[in-house]
């Protein structure tokens, strides 16, 4: 948390929320929205509803990882992969909150490599949490959080600080030997921690991440065709003594597919839906078929252009922050309450 310059938590005030569109689709609706995490920045997102529900609901947020995009399946939350999950998850009765990492997407106020992208985007999950919590008549005790690759890397950092998230699933990316190729996952570095005493510096890595968020609910997805290959025999196992030490063996699980590769297909999805459908209460008979299946089907894919929070008639403040170097300088510059003084207004849960 201190690397990341998140402890003590910045005071950012409330979240700004502006929706710009809304969708009804087959059994859920989606909405473009524009959080502004703090005075200048702006996430985009989207937030996928079921078509009637009565709150508070569980809350998914779905973090994206760095799939670039074709001319038939676009990038980061656009994607077909994250809709479709989205979609099914809200059918089965979640709200469930997709959004750019810092330089993806419409989120261009920065660009994305750059090490202090890993505060950045772990402050902004955070913020994005907060305002759910706040405005999306959302349980604060059925909260989850799942992403593939480098969202899976923000999916095991976020969980790891906040306690708000109660369940999780990263997806492709847990490893004790592979730290992500992006500078937003191990840029600072976060896994270099500076010991005071010896002068020297202690190594960890993201199985310890993943590590910290027992006893909480968490599965592992892992695949033979990328660096969580070894999963079922090194990175699981650690973590299943880890959650029996603290009295919770059966609360950490794995799905590996030996045949498959890096990305956050059919089988991946199935796997994370059956384990949030237990974990939240979920409705498992509107996303899952009796062959455990899919339902799929009569979910909608849309364009880009239907899903931009940005757009001609609703176009980014003149406040909004430019440049990764302003972007930084005013997150260093926010207030950072010591914990317990007097006025000092820390977010419920953290």
């Amino acid at each position: 948390a201190k690397m990341l310059r998140l402890d003590p938590f910045p005071a950012a005030g409330e979240v700004g929320v502006k929706t710009t569109g809304q969708r009804a689709l087959d059994g859920y609706a989606v909405s473009n929205v524009r959080f502004e995490t703090m005075p200048g920045l702006f996430v985009h997102a989207n937030v996928y509803e079921p078509a009637a529900s009565e709150g508070p609901r569980p809350l998914v947020l779905r973090s994206h990882g760095h799939f670039r995009g074709t001319d038939t399946d676009p990038e980061g939350r656009f994607q077909g992969d994250v809709q479709r999950l989205a979609g099914l998850l809200a059918r089965g009765g979640a709200v469930v909150i997709t959004w750019d990492m810092m330089g993806w997407g419409e989120s261009q106020q920065v660009t994305h490599r750059r090490p202090e992208t890993t505060a950045l985007q772990t402050f902004n999950t955070m913020r994005l949490l907060d305002a759910a919590l706040e405005h999306l008549d959302v349980d604060p005790d059925r909260v989850a959080m799942t992403g593939s690759s480098g969202g899976g890397t923000q999916t095991f950092l976020a969980t790891a600080l906040d306690p708000r998230i109660h369940v999780c699933a990263p997806v492709v990316m847990v490893s004790a030997h592979f730290f992500g190729g992006c500078d937003c996952e191990s840029g600072l570095p976060v896994h270099d921690v500076p010991a005071d005493t010896w002068g020297k510096r202690l190594r960890t890595s993201n199985v310890e991440f993943a590590a910290l968020a027992a006893p909480r609910p968490q599965l592992l997805v892992s695949v033979g065709g990328d660096w969580t290959r070894n999963t079922p025999q090194v990175e699981y196992p650690y973590l299943r003594d880890v959650y029996r030490a603290l009295g919770a063996p059966e609360a950490v699980s794995n799905a590996h597919f030996a045949d498959e590769q890096h990305d956050y297909g059919p089988s991946k999805r199935r796997a994370v839906v059956a384990f949030l459908a237990d974990a939240l209460g979920l409705d498992r008979a509107a996303m899952l078929g009796p062959d455990g299946l899919l339902l799929e089907d009569p979910l909608t894919v849309l364009d880009r252009s239907q899903l931009t929070a940005t757009t001609a008639s609703h176009p980014l403040p003149e406040r909004a922050l430019d440049g990764d170097d302003a972007v930084w300088r005013a997150f260093v510059e926010l207030e950072r309450p010591a914990a317990g003084a007097a006025g000092a207004a820390a977010p419920t849960g953290r």
